[in-house]
Order: C-alpha cells, then structure tokens, then sequence
C-alpha cells in the first residue's frame, strides 16, 4: 500500500542461509536486520556478499547489525527468522525470547522433524511459521557466501494451514526471486525432506566425509540407503504422515543426476563443528522407538554418529 511502512525482519543465526534469504527478502523491500557475533564487525561495515550465478550477486546490507536480539531497535519486527543450526544444548526459545513481540511471526528455516513444538510452547501466542531450505550455499568468508544451486523454501503454518501473515511472506520472497511451495501439512513436508537427510548425512560423515556420488557408487551403497529410507517411511506413517512410496526412488535417482556434493553434516564434521545430529537422525530414531517400528539400520547409524561425536569432542 502505498505510504505503508516496509515490512520490519530481524535474522537470528544469519550465517550462509540467513544471509542467502535476508538478501532476497531486502531485494523485494523489507527492512532486514541481524544478530551476529562471529563476523560481528566485518558485517556491519560491508554487509554480506552473495555470489550467485542463478540470481546474480547480491550485498545485503542490514538496517541494523547487532550482536544480540536485545539490542534491535524500533520495535519487534514483522517476523524473526531463525536460521541457527539446531545443535545439541542450544536453547533456540531463550536466544530468540528479547526479539519476540506479541505481533511478531516466528520463521524457522531449519533442519529436523519434531523441532517446532518447543517454540510453539515457548511463545503460545505468536504464529509460526515452520520452512525448509532446499539450497546448496555456504560461507567461504567473513561476510562472503556462495550459492551453488536450488533455493526454493517450503513452508506453512506449525502445526498446520496457511495464513494471511505466511502467504505475505511468501509474497516477498516471490519479489526476491526465491521459489516458494506454501503447504497447509508442512509436518509431512518435514518428514518427506527427513526421508533424505537421515540417511546421507550421517552415511557421509560415517564413510570418512562421503559425497553423494561415493554413496551412490555401489550396489551396497544403494541398498543401504534404500533400507534406512523404508525406515523413515515407516515412522512417518506411524505417526500419521505417510509419505508417496515413490519418494525414495525419486530421491536417489535425482541425487544420483545431480553433481556429486558433500552434505551439510559432512562439512561441519570436516571443518570441526557441532553437528545437526539430534535434530536430523535423533528425533526420527526417538519417534520410531515411540512409535514402536522396527528401525535396525536406522539405529545403526545414529548409535555410530554418536561414537563419532564423542571422538570429535575429545
């Protein structure tokens, strides 16, 4: 509407991801700002730079840089994306509490089934927003990421539908360039996108940081990955969100297409950092033992995740 105010977005995590949408989102007009500390300097004095062949480079240069939510100026904002990886001891309801407002929208762009319910419990009165990135992209500098392919976000309403506030959201990534699919059931979408990263991620990480071409490469391979994927279809059924029994071939012949790549967890394990365990493996694991489904492979994986944690820590 014209004289309207832009609409007011604070990024919480803004690393490769955060910074990836928020240039989007500022490209279609919203005022963007960010928490971070690591780069804390290097941002707020020249912004983040996206290299991207497929939507041309960007800088987003946030409105306000700050360290903390608590230092966010103006107000709450419209909507608060988090965008920090769900590691084990992090707690996402007191980081984002001080950025939260009784209008605020809550968006997580994160990995994992079974996240939502301890910020929907956190903050009972505020919509939320639950997305999934489908996007290749990564930090290479203070300041500096690469996006490499895909960027869609899938997304709706936790714990389901689709409101007026997510389809204005999705309305400014359209403007940004971002492909968005809104679903009234994003839990099923959460467990669909589980059917891939439950297994590819921790089979990289286990196999001494496999990409998807040396997972693919051999008969073995295959079927493993096949057998955890049944696993995962299981438990999402049993949980009331079955999935198309067709996904799984889809899945790996699409990866299979697609130029070898590392996963998410795969890097983080190769350079040093926490992993995304429990969120991506953790929660289906704890979900089938609730569930009673017989999950043999699916347990094999997490019990030697955990193995290589531990070594990693020490």
């Amino acid at each position: 509407m014209p004289g309207s105010s832009p609409t007011r977005i604070l990024i919480i995590g803004a690393g490769a991801i955060g910074a990836f949408y928020g240039a989007a989102l500022q490209a279609a007009g919203a005022e963007v700002s960010v928490v971070c500390r690591s780069e804390f300097e290097s941002v707020r004095e020249h912004g983040f730079f996206i290299e991207s062949q497929r939507l041309g480079n960007r800088t987003l240069m946030p409105v306000q840089t700050v360290r903390t939510p608590r230092d966010y100026q103006g107000g709450p904002p419209d909507y608060a994306l988090v965008c920090v990886k769900v590691v084990e001891g992090t707690d996402r309801a007191a980081l984002i509490r001080d950025a939260v407002g009784p209008g605020t929208a809550i968006v997580l762009i994160e990995n994992g089934v079974e996240i939502e319910g301890e910020i929907a419990d956190a903050f009972p009165g505020n919509e939320l927003i639950s997305a999934l990135a489908f996007v290749q992209v990564s930090r290479t500098a203070p300041g500096k990421v690469k996006h490499f392919a895909f960027g869609d976000l899938h997304f709706g309403n936790y714990p389901s539908g689709l409101t007026d506030s997510t389809r204005r959201f999705a309305a400014l990534l359209d403007a940004g360039g971002i492909g968005c699919k809104l679903t009234e059931d994003v839990v099923t979408a959460r467990w669909q996108k589980c059917l891939w990263n439950a297994v590819f991620n921790p089979i990289s990480v286990m196999g001494g940081v496999l990409d998807t071409g040396h997972i693919l490469g051999t008969p073995e391979g295959e079927a493993l990955v096949r057998r955890a994927m049944a696993e995962i279809g299981a438990i999402a059924a049993a949980t009331g969100h079955p999935l198309d029994a067709s996904l799984a071939g889809q899945f790996i012949e699409g990866t299979r297409k697609a130029p070898a790549y590392k996963t998410s967890m795969a890097l983080d394990y190769e350079n040093g950092r926490p992993m995304e365990t429990e969120v991506i493996l953790g929660n289906a694991v704890r979900a089938g033992r609730r569930e009673n489904v017989a999950i043999p492979s699916l347990e094999a994986l997490y019990a030697l995740m955990k193995m290589v944690e531990r070594k990693t820590r020490a």
